[in-house]
C-alpha cells in the first residue's frame, strides 16, 4: 500500500469514495469542490493506493482554535472502498495523518462522526485507535437569501 496526495487524476475514484461514505456526488461537482479544497493552503487530501488502485482518502484541514494555543489538525473525511475494509488501510491513513501532524506543527487531531447507527463500528474504529468522545456536533442549516 502506498499513501500520497492526492491529485486530480484521483477524481473518478474520489467520486467512488464519497458514494461509499454516503454522500454521493457527480465528477463536475467534486471537481468544483475539490479545486476549492486545493486552494485552501490549511486543507489536505491524501490517498490510499494498492496495486495503482486509489481504494482509500482522508480529508484533513489544520485550524486555529479558541480553547487550545497551538494548530489543531481535524480529519473531515476518511473512506475506505468497501472490499477493501479491515484489511488496514483506514488505520494506515489515520496514522499517515498523525505523523503529518506531529511534523506539521499540531499536537491534537479531532473529527466529526455522524450519530447515525451505521456510524457505530467507525466510532469502535475510532475509539480502538486512541480517539476519545468528547461532546456533541450540533448543526443548523440556513437558507440564504
Amino acid at each position: 500500500m502506498n499513501i500520497r496526495e492526492y491529485n486530480s487524476n484521483d477524481l473518478h475514484a474520489l467520486v467512488e469514495l464519497m458514494g461509499e461514505l454516503g454522500y454521493p456526488t457527480e465528477e463536475e461537482i467534486l471537481k468544483k469542490r475539490m479545486e476549492r479544497i486545493e486552494y485552501d493552503p490549511m486543507c489536505f487530501t491524501f490517498v490510499a493506493e494498492v496495486h495503482s488502485q486509489v481504494v482509500g482518502m482522508i480529508g484533513i484541514r489544520q485550524l486555529y482554535s479558541y480553547e487550545i494555543d497551538e494548530v489543531a489538525t481535524q480529519i473531515n473525511a476518511l473512506v475506505t472502498k468497501k472490499e477493501y475494509q479491515r484489511k488496514g488501510i483506514g488505520t494506515a491513513l489515520i496514522l499517515y495523518v498523525e505523523e503529518w501532524t506531529r511534523n506539521n506543527g499540531s499536537e491534537t487531531i479531532v473529527l466529526n462522526s455522524g450519530i447515525k447507527e451505521s456510524r457505530k463500528a467507525a466510532h469502535e474504529f475510532y475509539k480502538a485507535l486512541g480517539f476519545e468522545v468528547t461532546g456533541y456536533r450540533f448543526i443548523k442549516m440556513v437558507t440564504m437569501r
